[in-house]
């Protein structure tokens, strides 16, 4: 299985007055805006198969609808153990439930840079990963979808996926 983890685009910053719940926190234009070009350029690269799984979080699920969009797919899965608030590895049983070729994951930092140290070196491997918002990895599991099974095919900043034509 391949595993595309994408993190939201930029979002407004942290304000408890206008957004008591966090998970409403919603992205800023220029985030929208930087990120359908990046939206562009990863989905020239995403299987037709490709399924678009996505945190409830709204700055999550507004990046995971501009992907959508601009890849012609439809429209995102919500999954809660891709919130902000569930554990890195709940994602491990979400993507052993799927059955599909390709999976786009749409979520949270640290909880992708946890799931990504974790798939690549194991449960305790605490690599140290960060996701550029608007960022994307793939990972393969060839085998047994496991912590420390996967293999890193790539890992691009939004700048270059903004280039990639």
């Amino acid at each position: 299985m391949e595993v595309i983890l994408v993190r939201h685009a930029v979002a407004h910053e942290r304000n408890s007055a206008r957004w008591p719940n966090d998970a409403l926190r919603p992205l800023t234009a220029a985030g929208r805006e930087k990120f359908r070009s990046a939206a562009r350029g990863l989905a020239r690269w995403l299987p037709k198969s490709a399924v678009i799984l996505t945190s409830p979080y709204v700055r999550a699920r507004d990046t995971a609808v501009l992907l959508s969009k601009a890849a012609r797919r439809r429209k995102p899965i919500e999954c809660s153990e891709l919130a902000g608030s569930a554990a890195a590895l709940e994602a491990f049983d979400l993507l052993r439930a799927r059955k599909e070729k390709t999976l786009v994951l749409v979520g949270h930092e640290p909880n992708l840079g946890e799931f990504l140290s974790a798939a690549l070196g194991g449960k305790s491997a605490g690599l140290s990963v960060e996701f550029k918002k608007g960022g994307a990895a793939c990972v393969e599991f060839t085998k047994k979808i496991e912590p420390g099974q996967a293999t890193l095919r790539w890992m691009l900043p939004p700048r270059v996926l903004r280039a990639l034509r």
